[in-house]
């Protein structure tokens, strides 16, 4: 898994396979809990992920796909679209600094 430190975090992308509305709903929280921050927050297909995410967040179901289709970067899955505490350990990481994915 790859690893990224907080502070060199400018884009999380959240990954979905299409027509999924509660990917949409994450986003828009994600994007409210970092405000401030300076990380863009983007809501994309898993199979157009783009070159400049930092992060990708994507469901479970969904991380081998992600991470195929961008190699190297950080995958992080979750189970469940709000209050899954891995997105939780995300925006904390972000908010306080330290490491994402290691």
């Amino acid at each position: 898994m790859s690893s990224i430190d907080s502070k060199d975090i400018r884009k999380i992308v959240i990954a979905c396979d299409a027509g999924m509305g509660s990917s949409v709903m994450l986003a828009t929280t994600v994007r409210k809990q970092l405000k401030g921050t300076g990380v863009l927050v983007e809501h994309t297909p898993v199979n157009s992920i783009p070159d400049d995410a930092d992060v990708v967040l994507t469901h479970a179901g969904l991380a081998a796909r992600a991470q195929a289709g961008a190699p190297g970067k950080v995958i992080i899955p979750f189970q469940i679209f709000l209050g899954d505490p891995a997105v939780t350990r995300l925006v904390e990481t972000i908010k306080n600094g330290g490491t994402v994915g290691a």
